[in-house]
């Protein structure tokens, strides 16, 4: 069952796969280039959200190049086909079921790496001190208000303008310059949409919230700096967070997984629609970035 928008689920691994996303619909300069440096940006992103100490970000640093390694090694070929597929697809019209299909498959890829991640993660958060804690809800604050200031304080037409630029600059991306009756397609698929800039910023509220409570629950039973967890702290660290991870990524039964639900389902009609408006000389040029990209992949799980 389809239970989050390729949007949130991408967000589950947004560092380590972030490159990888550029061969799916998001323009991208040079994935080699932005998939190599993946460690480092990490580290940048961590550190802003936790403010990492001197001995914490050695360490973090080295997991990181190791979980890079791993998914090199272990989760770039699985890609490979993944592209193959979508290169087979590209001449010919589309459903939203197989492009669902396709966005399933993509899902179960960027989940293997975040219950990778999970080992590592926890070790990371049984070493957090409370002010890092403070600074991590301090940094959702601001980020917070960043979304308010973006989308909440917009009027219904702004918004769907900003989508409809957001979604523009993707497909033309991909497809190229789309025409005009392409563009109207897309702005009426823009104004039917269920998307909701309320309902997403109270969600990611409630796990900002959901998050820092596991983390004070787990500094609350976390030894002391002077001790190193132990094997028992770690387990629990571990299943604490697989449980964060797997509740993001398949919501229980309720109005924000029927609203996940629906908007994924709604990203499979609108790409199928769209695509299915596309020229040959369009297709041809998806299907060609689509070669490049699964060059570059190969390229990178052979380095």
């Amino acid at each position: 069952m389809r239970t989050c928008s390729l949007d949130q689920c991408w967000k589950l691994a947004r560092i380590i796969v972030g490159a990888l996303g550029c061969a799916l619909l998001v323009a991208c300069s040079s994935v080699k280039l932005a998939y190599n440096n993946l460690p480092t940006v990490t580290w940048w992103w961590l550190d802003g959200y936790v403010d990492l100490d001197a001995t914490q970000s050695p360490r973090v640093r080295e997991a990181l190049a190791q979980l890079l390694d791993w998914h090199r090694r272990n989760e770039l070929p699985r890609f490979i086909p993944l592209l193959q597929k979508a290169q087979s697809l590209a001449p010919d019209t589309l459903t939203a079921e197989q492009v669902c299909a396709l966005s399933d498959e993509i899902r179960d890829r960027l989940l293997a790496f975040a219950v990778q991640a999970e080992a590592p993660g926890a070790e990371l958060v049984l070493s957090l001190g409370d002010a890092q804690l403070q600074h991590l809800q301090r940094k959702y604050a601001k980020v917070n208000e960043s979304y308010r200031k973006d989308w909440l304080v917009l009027d219904a037409n702004k918004r769907q303008d900003k989508r409809f630029d957001q979604l523009l600059d993707r497909y033309e991306d991909f497809y190229g310059p789309l025409d005009k009756s392409q563009r109207e397609l897309l702005r009426q698929l823009v104004a039917q949409s269920v998307f909701s800039a309320e309902r997403f910023d109270a969600q990611r509220r409630t796990r900002q919230q959901e998050a820092l409570a596991l983390l004070r629950g787990l500094r609350a039973g976390s030894p002391s700096p002077a001790e190193a967890p132990g094997t028992q702290d770690m387990q629990a660290a571990q299943a604490a967070l697989n449980g964060y991870v797997q509740r993001t990524a398949h919501p229980p039964p309720g109005p924000w997984r029927d609203y996940q639900q629906a908007l994924s389902m709604e990203g499979c009609r609108n790409l199928a629609a769209l695509h299915n408006t596309t020229t040959p000389a369009q297709r041809e040029r998806a299907a060609r970035r689509l070669r490049d990209y699964e060059n570059d992949v190969r390229q990178l799980a052979a380095s």
